[in-house]
C-alpha cells in the first residue's frame, strides 16, 4: 500500500467522527420521568395521597398486606402437620388475600396515573418549549425518547435538565 493512499485512509478516518458530528450531539430524554421529577408534580401527587380517597385506599392496601404476611407465616409453619384438604383451602385464602391486596394497589396506581397523565398533558407546551431551548442551546442534532432506546450511557441524558428548566418555568 502507497504512503499517499495510507495518508489519505488514515486522514478520512479522523475526519469521518468530525463530520458526523457536525450534523449535531445525539442525546436521549425521559419525558415522563422529567416532568414526575419537576416540583410541580411532586406537590401535585403528594396532594393526592393526602386526599381522603387515596389515604383510605392505601390504609386498607397495609391491613390487607398485614394480613397476608401473617397467612404466609402461619402456612410456612403449619404447611408440614396440615391434611392435603388443609393446604388447598389455606392456598385458597392466600390466593383470595392477595387477589384482594392486588385490586387496592391498582386502585392507588391508577390514581397516581391518572395525576401524572394530567400533569403531562398540562405541562406538554412548556416542555416543548424546554425542549427546543435545549436542541438549540446544546446544539443537538438527534433526540431520542429514552423508551426507545435499547442502551444509551448516562452523558446522552438530558432528562435532568429538562426537569432543572421545567422547574425554573414553573417558579417564574
Amino acid at each position: 500500500m502507497s504512503n499517499v493512499f495510507k495518508a489519505v485512509l488514515i486522514t478520512a478516518a479522523l475526519l469521518l467522527p468530525s463530520i458526523g458530528w457536525a450534523q449535531g450531539k445525539i442525546a436521549v430524554v425521559n419525558l415522563e420521568q422529567a416532568i414526575l421529577q419537576t416540583d410541580h408534580a411532586q406537590k401535585r401527587l403528594s396532594a393526592e395521597r393526602n386526599s381522603d380517597a387515596y389515604k383510605s385506599d392505601k390504609s386498607e392496601f397495609d391491613r390487607l398486606k398485614d394480613e397476608l404476611d401473617k397467612m404466609v407465616q402461619d402456612f410456612q409453619k403449619d404447611v408440614a402437620v396440615m391434611s392435603q384438604d388443609q393446604q388447598l383451602a389455606a392456598r385458597r385464602r392466600l390466593a383470595s388475600k392477595q387477589a384482594d391486596l392486588e385490586h387496592v394497589a391498582g386502585k392507588l396506581q391508577q390514581a397516581e396515573q391518572e395525576v401524572g397523565q394530567l400533569l403531562l398533558q398540562e405541562m406538554s407546551a412548556k416542555v416543548q418549549e424546554v425542549l427546543q431551548e435545549l436542541i438549540t442551546t446544546e446544539g443537538i442534532g438527534l433526540l431520542l425518547q429514552r423508551g426507545s432506546v435499547i442502551h444509551a450511557d448516562a452523558g446522552y441524558s438530558i432528562t435532568a435538565k429538562v426537569t432543572d428548566k421545567l422547574n425554573q418555568a414553573f417558579t417564574e
